[in-house]
């Protein structure tokens, strides 16, 4: 009988080692091999040692081979942080196809044969003015699912540069038209670089982006200022069709109907239309859209535009 009580004393103390010994090698980095039907990783993140927290497992089975359990760490995960990294909400850029370019008339012209012709490019000159009309604008664009230049000038953006701000995030395409609006032409060069550069400073630093394209006042740039716009990366354009919108008066009488008049009557494929940021084309843009599109135009996307002239 005292043979057995020892050897069962002697059995306990055995077994005892063995379990401080497995608990050592964890603490240490090393692994503990246990049976494979009772391996198991926990749903739940757990802290280290460090504080640190491990990304949950639960989508990796157990090894069943009597092997260590890995955790892969999360990609999102920076070393040494406390908490993982969510993936990023903004949606990706999506890329526009340069599927048009301009001509010498200054009109909007497909690639390639099959890409649709029969198209318009909206133009809107010497903003930004007032909160109103430019919501009341991107409204009626939204509405017809269209897009459009919007080529401000420089003094009005100083003075009020929450109003490129609005239009910017409202999806308008900010465009160049020189600082002063001053005729351009009979400039010196370094006049019309100050005229066309200051604007694509300012005009980066509200909304992060220069203008692409650049619309000279009066429609007069002259040799030096398509020199300057090219020299900036941007398209020279002045436009094929005008609204006349800039000859009105509040006082006149139907201008809506004056205003779309105007405009089909110059009307072709790739027509390049000026309107300006006034109250009358304000309240004629949806009709003469709608007039467009009874026509059968579409309106181009300003960013499927080659910046380059053909």
């Amino acid at each position: 009988m005292g043979k057995a009580i020892t050897a069962l004393l002697l059995a306990t103390l055995l077994l005892s080692a063995c379990s401080g010994n497995n608990n050592e090698d964890l603490a240490q980095g090393g692994t503990a091999t246990a049976p494979a039907a009772t391996a198991e990783v926990s749903a739940a993140p757990q802290e280290d040692a460090a504080g640190t927290v491990a990304p949950s497992a639960s989508s990796s089975p157990a090894p069943k081979d009597g092997t260590e359990a890995t955790i892969a760490p999360s990609a999102s995960a920076a070393p040494g942080s406390s908490t993982a990294t969510p993936p990023s909400s903004e949606p990706a850029a999506t890329e526009i196809p340069l599927l048009y370019h301009m001509n010498k008339n200054y009109d909007i012209v497909p690639n390639e044969e099959g890409t649709d012709k029969k198209v318009v490019l909206l133009t809107f000159d010497d903003g930004p003015k007032e909160a109103e009309m430019i919501n009341a604008l991107m409204d009626t664009l939204d509405k017809h699912q269209a897009k459009a230049i919007f080529f401000v000038n420089g003094y009005r953006v100083k003075e009020h540069p929450e109003l490129l701000k609005l239009l910017h995030e409202r999806g308008g395409i900010i465009g160049n038209h020189s600082w002063d609006h001053i005729v351009l032409k009979d400039k010196s060069y370094v006049e019309v670089q100050k005229q066309i550069g200051d604007v694509q400073a300012i005009v980066k630093e509200i909304t992060g982006e220069a203008p692409a394209f650049f619309r000279p006042p009066h429609g007069a740039g002259g040799d030096v200022g398509k020199q300057v716009a090219a020299e900036n990366g941007m398209l020279y354009m002045t436009w094929s069709v005008g609204s006349l919108d800039w000859e009105m008066k509040e006082k006149d009488l139907a201008k809506t109907e004056t205003l779309v008049k105007n405009v089909t009557d110059q009307l072709h494929s790739g027509s390049n239309i000026l309107m300006h940021e006034l109250p009358w084309t304000v309240e004629a843009l949806d009709t003469l859209l709608t007039t467009l599109e009874g026509k059968g135009y579409s309106f181009v996307d300003p960013r499927s535009i080659e910046l380059k002239q053909r």
